[in-house]
């Protein structure tokens, strides 16, 4: 069994990719909320058992490098499944005028609260990831139909850039929020229950690279 107690380093490195596109990569694969423990034990795709035991507050990401074997070229890489997240545009909202621009903002967050959606305000942009079902999220944003307000969804490595480290750890963070099944279930417009069906609503689109941003764990 391998123990991994440090982070080498990150295939987003050029000095990592350079290595890791010569060499033979294995991959251990976790979702988002194992992905923020810091000690677990899990096997490889190729079935390499790994005992990972980091610092308090140190959480893997994708992409970090676990292992390298410069001998054999042989590496082995976290690869981190992340839900994808919905971004709604808000800029719009600043056309307004002032009491409009505080009235729409204020139902708006109540809407967003009211689903207990952990949430990161960036450039006139609200990051939400996927807690239930795309359908159900859709179903929220069309019953309460915010004028001036667009949504989307997008894959969570679109979002990452604009997320500083415990922005991250909010969205993506947090394995107990991972047990809870919400797949069906929803707050109503005005406070109640409804259940609605499952299934898929995706939409095309990209975000501009936000230039602040950093790493979740120390090497």
């Amino acid at each position: 069994m391998l123990i991994v107690d440090t982070v080498l380093g990150n295939t987003s490195d050029k000095q990592w990719q350079d290595r890791a596109a010569a060499a033979k990569v294995d991959y251990l694969a976790l979702d988002q909320w194992d992905a923020q423990k810091n000690r677990l034990r899990r096997k490889t795709e190729q079935g390499n058992d790994i005992a990972v035991s980091l610092p308090r507050n140190t959480f893997l990401q994708n992409g970090d490098v676990l292992a390298f074997d410069e001998a054999s070229q042989s590496m082995i890489v976290a690869k981190i499944n992340l839900r994808d997240v919905l971004i709604i545009e808000i800029k719009e909202l600043l056309k307004k005028d002032q009491s409009e621009l505080v009235r729409l903002c204020i139902e708006l967050g109540h809407a967003l609260g009211n689903q207990h959606w952990p949430a990161v305000v960036r450039d006139n942009k609200i990051i939400l990831p996927l807690t239930v079902d795309k359908k159900v999220m859709t179903s929220v944003m069309r019953t309460h139909a915010f004028p001036d307000i667009t949504y989307d969804f997008h894959p969570a490595e679109v979002a990452i850039p604009y997320l500083l480290p415990h922005e991250a750890r909010r969205l993506f963070g947090g394995a107990d929020q991972g047990s809870v099944d919400m797949s069906h279930h929803v707050h109503g417009a005005h406070g109640g229950h409804g259940a609605v069906p499952p299934g898929h609503h995706s939409h095309d689109g990209g975000l501009t690279h936000h230039a602040d941003h950093g790493h979740g764990h120390s090497h």
